[in-house]
């Protein structure tokens, strides 16, 4: 739709990065709102934010370099555009959490409690960042013929197919992250063991994104079988792994 935010000469302010950014602030801001109410170290979740934040955006540029692997070896300057678009979301969290794990060990975060405080604001940060996805047209959706919100690119710079009425997935995604979003807020007054908000955002995601995948039309994202992405094979791996913790956590919850 709108690639490019503000052009002042020289100076381009893209709409992807800057609605990126705009969800970390955003994220990050609820997240430190949380802490204090936790009474948990707001210093060393900021610095675990910013540890996280350059993991994420490490391993979502490189899933999406790996996906379109043939283009940047061709292209290899490109690989840095990532203001431009171009960032697979299950590539972040894979290099995300380790990357937490490691931190929340080495400065002796409570573990379970710190994830909860974070998993609404990631929700936050990506229903944020998928609007920026839109702008910049990537992971457009399929073609929409009669649909009276199928959306029509024509921006010579938008990422997306132009000029055919697609689905607009990214407003899907984000406006079912913002509702996760709400859930998560609302669970959370009434949370009954530590790690439960965590995992509820991680079932909750996994869902969202197989339906999601159902209606995107970018073929270079990977299948493991046609018809079925590689985004929904991890899903349907983090929503066993998700159920399994629940009943797990819950159930030593109420042992103790």
């Amino acid at each position: 739709m709108y690639p490019v935010l503000i052009k002042i000469g020289p100076v381009t302010i893209h709409t992807y990065g800057f609605l990126i950014a705009t969800g970390f602030l955003v994220a990050l801001g609820l997240a430190m709102r949380q802490a204090k109410k936790a009474d948990v170290s707001r210093d060393k979740l900021t610095d675990l934010a910013f540890y996280v934040l350059l993991a994420a955006i490490a391993g979502a540029r490189l899933f999406f370099i790996l996906t379109n692997l043939r283009y940047y070896m061709s292209n290899p300057l490109d690989m840095v555009k990532i203001w431009e678009g171009g960032l697979v979301f299950y590539g972040g969290l894979i290099f995300a959490v380790p990357t937490a794990i490691w931190y929340i060990r080495k400065s002796g975060l409570p573990a379970w409690k710190t994830f909860d405080i974070f998993a609404p604001s990631i929700a936050i940060g990506h229903a944020i960042g998928r609007i920026g996805c839109f702008c910049a047209g990537c992971c457009y959706g399929r073609p929409a013929e009669g649909i009276p919100w199928a959306v029509i690119f024509t921006n010579p710079a938008s990422l997306a197919l132009r000029g055919v009425p697609l689905h607009p997935t990214q407003l899907y995604e984000s406006a079912a992250e913002f509702l996760n979003f709400l859930f998560l807020v609302t669970v959370r007054r009434k949370q009954t063991f530590d790690g439960q908000i965590f995992w509820l955002y991680v079932m909750n995601y996994s869902i969202i994104r197989s339906v999601v995948e159902l209606f995107r039309g970018d073929e270079i994202r990977g299948f493991i079988v046609p018809g079925f992405s590689i985004s929904q094979g991890i899903s349907c791996l983090l929503f066993a792994a998700a159920v399994f913790m629940l009943l797990r956590l819950r159930k030593a919850a109420r042992a103790r």
